[in-house]
């Protein structure tokens, strides 16, 4: 792998001391893929006023407005990264799975514009074989369960398009769950929101519980089969904020086998006016006292967030995190639990248990009764 040789060139001229931590960091992200569980590039590119909807016209070959560019991504080291796929909660009102399979759309044309950059995974050994050829592993991510219009058959048409996990819900509950930033309507998860659950374990398709609120994340623990994750969450223990992961959550991860993948949201890791990166260090380092060193992952939500933390501005600065990690005592193999190995074991053992369970069961034919959940 050639990526990050800018980071390195530069670091390398500051302190003498810190050139053991920069090999090391080299090392761990030279040998396994820096994957990253959420980017909101697409949405970015489908809102951007210059070229609204238009891969071809933002340039990623080019510095980019956002914090998302090909130099950036090979600065930063990255070798994989699950892209966002997010349409808002009012794309319900208008056809919430039109909105969703143009967005699927716009991802898919992004990855095959840079054909050279990115190459889309759609298993484990994808994003291994893809990482090995020096590209970015592209694994498309859904952030939000009311794209699927209360389908479970939309759900498998996704899948089937690459989505490799679905948050079950964004800020706002559906009709089968609840989201982390309401007051609960259905107690957690409802009967169909267990069978949107199951469908996805049998799929093989990663329940992202980032969103939601934590009567649902522990209600789906005690009916998921595979490993969940947090696409894009911290820790409740450091900030309390509604879309943290709260430690009695942390403390079941272990059981289940989950991760959660630390993000750079300003206002979810820093109560004061900047948010920085010794904060996301806190965070990360919090998942790993109370969850242990195998739960925890990288989340970014670059191109999803207006501000980003000092030190952390886009995506050429992941090796940053994972030098001041070293700093702190952090070994090579921890580094590489976190950097990707961890979400890697979790996805696998996902489709594991995906492979045992389409051996003896059918696809769902569940329908939401509005009346009786």
């Amino acid at each position: 792998m050639v990526f990050g040789l800018i980071f390195f060139a530069v670091a390398t001229s500051g302190h003498a001391q810190d050139q053991q931590h920069l090999e090391k960091v080299q090392r761990v992200l030279s040998s396994v893929p820096l994957f990253d569980g959420h980017n909101d590039l697409p949405w970015l590119i489908t809102n951007d006023l210059d070229a609204p909807a238009d891969v071809s016209r933002y340039d990623l070959r080019s510095t980019t407005i956002g914090h998302t560019d090909i130099r950036r991504l090979r600065d930063g080291m990255v070798g994989a990264q699950f892209w966002s796929v997010y349409i808002p909660m009012e794309a319900v009102e208008e056809g919430a799975a039109k909105m969703q399979l143009e967005q699927i759309d716009i991802a898919r044309r992004i990855i095959r514009r840079y054909p050279d950059v990115f190459e889309q995974a759609y298993s484990t050994s994808d994003v291994n074989r893809v990482f090995g050829s020096g590209k970015v592993a592209s694994v498309l991510g859904m952030e939000g369960g009311h794209a699927i219009e209360n389908s479970l058959g939309a759900l498998r048409s996704y899948f089937d398009l690459g989505v490799r996990y679905m948050t079950l819900t964004h800020n706002g509950h559906n009709d089968w769950a609840d989201a982390c930033c309401e007051d609960s309507v259905h107690g957690g998860l409802t009967s169909f929101g267990i069978e949107v659950v199951q469908e996805m374990n049998r799929l093989g398709m990663l329940v992202d519980l980032s969103h939601t609120s934590p009567e649902t994340m522990d209600q789906v623990l005690d009916v998921v089969t595979a490993p969940v994750i947090f696409s894009h969450s911290s820790a409740r223990g450091i900030t309390d904020h509604p879309r943290n992961v709260p430690d009695k959550v942390l403390r079941r991860l272990p059981k289940n086998g989950g991760i959660v993948m630390v993000t750079f949201v300003p206002g979810f890791i820093s109560q004061a006016p900047r948010a920085t990166l010794e904060d996301v260090v806190k965070h990360i380092e919090h998942v790993v006292k109370v969850a242990g060193i195998d739960h925890v992952g990288i989340g970014s939500d670059f191109d999803g967030i207006e501000s980003t933390p000092v030190g952390l501005e886009d995506v050429s600065t992941f090796p940053d995190l994972f030098l001041e990690l070293s700093r702190k005592g952090w070994t090579e193999r921890e580094l590489m639990k976190l950097a990707g190995e961890n979400i890697l074991r979790v996805w696998a053992e996902a489709e594991v248990r995906a492979s045992q369970l389409q051996r003896y069961t059918e696809p769902s034919t569940a329908i939401l009764r509005k009346s009786g959940n």
